[in-house]
């Protein structure tokens, strides 16, 4: 089985035989995507076992996630809240660590998988490390393929380990893409609920805040994602990952809008089949699809109902109302760099957004300027130390916008 492949050569994984439950190592626990995770591992704790978890600052809820699943290591990136993480497990036999060291420490710990939860280019480092310590990787960061995808797929490869996407867009192109028949495919589509100006006009969208923003009507996912979903730059995120994660061009990947998020995938054959994955937009499915993989196990996520659901409807994606994602597409075909200095762009209009700096619109604009302005920072790059020079040097360029 593989993910990418630029050539012909397999990645395949194996469990060991006889192995009587997976060990994994969440890299951001507190999140939607660790907690997601560890609601899999509650529900079938005879299947697999928490390691590993890690969080940025949130002690609280990392504690409490501690001392339930009883992991061999816990991590908080930020060092200042080491010392009352520190106090909160002592007496356990839970061992504690803090800042990058101790990210890559716990992605490096041998677990069976590791789930890649970070948010944001701060995941980049320790979802690598967990790769090059021959973990399979079930990733739900999309900074490590739309900024560092080569290196990545590369590194993949190299080891003889797989890319589990757990993105339900991703991981529903995996289960139907078949990867024997790639030349035959015509193209991949990722749907897009279209979030919550869908249906808003463009004066109505000048004037969004950040409540209305955050309302995503299918999703409950952290800020900068629902952002990104109201801006669909989320979604051209995910076709720079998919040109990594499938062996398929640019011109061969799509986006169609689907408001009901039943269908989260479509691959087109050429003799005229499309094949489509479906479930309830509840991130455990796809989850539960990467634990388990090459196998199928039970999930705690609800059954899809389609008689209930009655209606699925599509649209084309309007790139005049949401120029994120035709920004995103252009990164892409750009190649090199580009979508690394989208990226950063984007990460630091958002949060401008969030804070009431910018207006919603101006999203767009701040990274298209940024794009326009760091043309020079779009060449090809060898090393992590390079693609983080590139996002530093992005993020000042956006931030002087700002």
């Amino acid at each position: 089985m593989v993910v990418r492949q630029a050539t012909d050569e397999a990645v395949s994984f194996q469990p060991e035989a006889g192995a009587e439950s997976k060990s994994v190592a969440v890299l951001g626990a507190t999140g939607s995507i660790g907690t997601s995770t560890l609601d899999v591992i509650r529900n079938a704790p005879e299947l697999y076992r928490a390691q590993a978890l890690t969080a940025q600052s949130n002690v609280t809820l990392l504690t409490e996630q501690a001392l339930e699943f009883q992991p061999d290591l816990v991590v908080i990136g930020d060092e200042a809240h080491y010392p009352r993480l520190r106090d909160a497990l002592s007496g356990t036999n839970i061992h504690v660590a803090a800042g990058l060291s101790g990210l890559i420490e716990a992605a490096s710990i041998g677990a069976d998988i590791v789930v890649g939860g970070i948010v944001g280019a701060a995941g980049i480092r320790p979802s690598l490390a967990a790769l090059e310590t021959g973990s399979v990787l079930a990733l739900a960061n999309k900074e490590c393929l739309v900024c560092a995808g080569d290196l990545f797929t590369q590194t993949a490869r190299r080891v003889g380990r797989p890319i589990l996407p757990v993105d339900s867009e991703h991981n529903a192109i995996f289960q139907i893409f078949e990867t024997e028949h790639a030349a035959e495919v015509e193209s991949v589509i990722l749907t897009a609920s279209g979030g919550p100006f869908r249906t808003w006009s463009q004066d109505q969208i000048n004037r969004a805040g950040v409540e209305d923003a955050l309302k995503h009507p299918n999703w409950s996912m952290g800020a900068r994602i629902t952002i990104d979903s109201a801006t669909m730059m989320n979604k051209g995120f995910e076709l720079i990952e998919a040109h990594h994660l499938f062996p398929v061009e640019a011109n061969q990947l799509e986006v169609l809008v689907h408001p009901q998020s039943i269908i989260h995938g479509l691959v087109r054959y050429s003799d005229g089949s499309v094949l489509a994955e479906l479930a309830a937009p509840d991130m455990r499915v796809a989850i539960s699809h990467s634990l388990a993989w090459p196998q199928r196990k039970e999930s705690p996520a609800k059954s899809l109902d389609l008689a209930k659901i009655g209606t699925l409807t599509f649209e084309e994606p309007d790139l005049e109302r949401f120029p994120a994602l035709g920004l995103a597409i252009e990164a892409m075909k750009t190649g090199g760099m580009a979508p690394a200095v989208l990226n950063a762009a984007d990460e630091v209009a958002v949060e401008a957004f969030l804070k009431g700096q910018i207006r919603f619109v101006d999203i767009a604009r701040i990274v298209n300027e940024t794009l326009e302005k760091g043309h020079q920072l779009f060449k090809a790059v060898e090393t992590v130390d390079e693609i983080f020079t590139i996002d530093r040097e992005s993020r000042v360029l956006a931030t002087e916008l700002i």
